[in-house]
């Protein structure tokens, strides 16, 4: 499954199997090295909250595992961001950006691998966020991130829904040995990406984002 270019595309993330987020991206190409999208700041996306409107990092794992939660819209308010989804890996790559548009670092989101779906209308892909990420300077200089919410989210594997923690970390270093000897994309690829400015923004996510999950 391919998508054209230009076309909108949800990249919705979720847990334990419930949908967690959902973010609106153009795509700017889909070809044998993968998807790459754009998240343009001011899009509208859904994120999950507690009942109670707190979100995940507002408290401890173990209480928001006994928490009933609910899907309320946002706004995406920081800089734009270029999502690529690599094809059969579990892990994205993110381009992060200062206000200005400069490029500033890689963020390795380790997730399970991205499944498609297309339903005419309303497409997407659908991840299961690792928590576990690599943060890459442009020197390729490279750090873990959020060691410790992994840990604490293992801990309650009755919750938590990664499986094997080692494969997380293993896939992680594979990630690592490319950001260090400069691979693709780590060579500087799209970073230097400016979108039209006349592309529109999606301020609101589109009907059928809800759709049930393609894994």
């Amino acid at each position: 499954m391919r998508f054209d270019e230009g076309r909108p595309v949800l990249y919705r993330n979720f847990s334990a199997g419930r949908l967690v987020n959902v973010r609106p991206g153009r795509v700017i190409s889909d070809d044998d090295r993968g998807l790459l999208l754009w998240l343009a700041r001011g899009s509208g996306v859904m994120i999950e909250v507690a009942a109670d409107g707190r979100g995940v990092r507002d408290m401890s794992f173990a209480e928001w595992s006994t928490l009933p939660h609910r899907m309320v819209p946002a706004t995406w308010s920081g800089p734009g961001i270029l999502k690529f989804v690599p094809p059969g890996v579990d892990h994205s790559v993110w381009f992060f950006r200062d206000a200005e548009g400069t490029f500033t670092n890689w963020y390795v989101n380790l997730e399970e691998r991205a499944v498609r779906w297309d339903d005419g209308d309303i497409a997407g892909v659908d991840v299961v966020d690792q928590d576990l990420d690599v943060v890459a300077t442009p020197d390729r200089k490279w750090r873990w991130k959020d060691e410790d919410e992994f840990a604490e989210r293992l801990a309650l594997p009755e919750h938590y829904w990664v499986p094997d923690p080692e494969a997380v970390w293993a896939e992680g270093r594979r990630v690592i040995t490319k950001i260090e000897a400069g691979e693709f994309p780590f060579d500087g690829t799209w970073t230097d990406f400016r979108p039209d400015p006349a592309w529109p923004v999606p301020v609101e996510v589109p009907a059928g984002w809800d759709r049930p999950g393609a894994r």
